[in-house]
């Protein structure tokens, strides 16, 4: 599946801001199932300075300045992505039990098991609390393969909780989404990773799109979809797999990854520092994704990775 997308962020403020420096983290990111074809970056102002930069989790960020006067900023950023579909290969119910990857993850050398230990630990957005542990517990019997456990609290998420984007905003703490049961989609990836880790495994939070489709007979508007968020566990000798509780399924090809971290804060789509501008900034969102082909060509380097 191909696809086109158009992220434009536009800040409109009440008065004049001298300078203003970004991180911006909406460029998709290369992973084993999605291909990026093409970036086209568009700053308004022109930017002082601007550079793309990768952060400590491997994601590519654009990092920029204005430092003139200006009441208006936009950044647009449209990309041209393949997406290959992993999903229909899962098969949930063999692999690693609970209290193997648990072994594992204490005993096990292997380096890319040593590098998700780190996603065990606590982050600004999400620490782990007993009443997150006693919220997922029932899923994990110690027998019970994994990634089936995985997928039974993502079903339990999805069913207790109500989609609210009036309840939550990026300040909400877990405790208030696990007491009232709703939320958005950040805070059930948020609260699915405070569960995991406070059972004692990795779980890393996953921003990006999903490819909405309109109702039958009716045409797509453009800037109808919006970024969305998920998480992705990791089970040692079986690698990492993503989740999304918000629509309750295993992501794929319609979930488009731009990057990952331990939560919200590390992969923000558009953060900084600005002086001047006065209080409360308008900010309008549009984001389009738009299917342009459905074909997938590994590149020369995944299909030597396969084998």
């Amino acid at each position: 599946m191909k696809y086109r997308i158009i992220h434009s962020t536009r800040y409109r403020y009440a008065l004049s801001v001298s300078n203003c420096y970004n991180l911006a983290y909406v460029l998709p990111r290369y992973t084993e199932k999605q291909r990026i074809d093409s970036i086209e970056v568009k700053v308004s102002p022109l930017a002082t300075t601007r550079n793309m930069r990768t952060d400590y989790f491997g994601n590519q960020f654009l990092q920029f300045s204005i430092e003139k006067d200006h009441t208006e900023l936009d950044v647009s950023i449209t990309s041209e992505i393949t997406i290959k579909d992993t999903a229909i290969n899962i098969n949930l119910d063999f692999g690693n039990p609970c209290t193997y990857v648990k072994y594992l993850l204490k005993h096990s050398k292997d380096w890319e098991t040593l590098c998700a230990r780190e996603f065990m630990l606590d982050s600004p957005m999400v620490q782990q609390h007993p009443d997150l542990a006693e919220y997922a517990a029932a899923s994990f019997p110690d027998d019970r393969p994994f990634l089936s456990a995985v997928m039974e609290l993502t079903q339990r998420i999805f069913t207790d909780f109500i989609y609210d984007p009036e309840f939550s905003d990026v300040a909400t703490p877990l405790a208030d989404v696990l007491k009232y049961k709703r939320g958005v989609c950040q805070d059930f990836a948020h609260f699915a990773i405070g569960c995991l880790r406070s059972l004692g495994y990795p779980a890393r939070y996953v921003s990006g799109y999903l490819e909405t489709l309109p109702a039958p007979g009716q045409e797509k508007l453009i800037g109808a979809d919006a970024t969305h968020a998920w998480f992705a566990v990791y089970s040692p000798g079986e690698g990492w797999y993503e989740f999304d509780p918000t629509n309750n399924k295993i992501t794929g090809e319609q979930h488009i990854t731009t990057a990952w971290g331990r939560d919200y804060s590390d992969v923000a789509p558009l953060k900084g520092v600005i002086f001047g501008g006065g209080h409360s900034p308008q900010l309008f969102v549009s984001v389009d994704v738009r299917r342009i082909e459905d074909d997938f060509i590994p590149t020369q380097s995944q299909s030597q990775s396969q084998n």
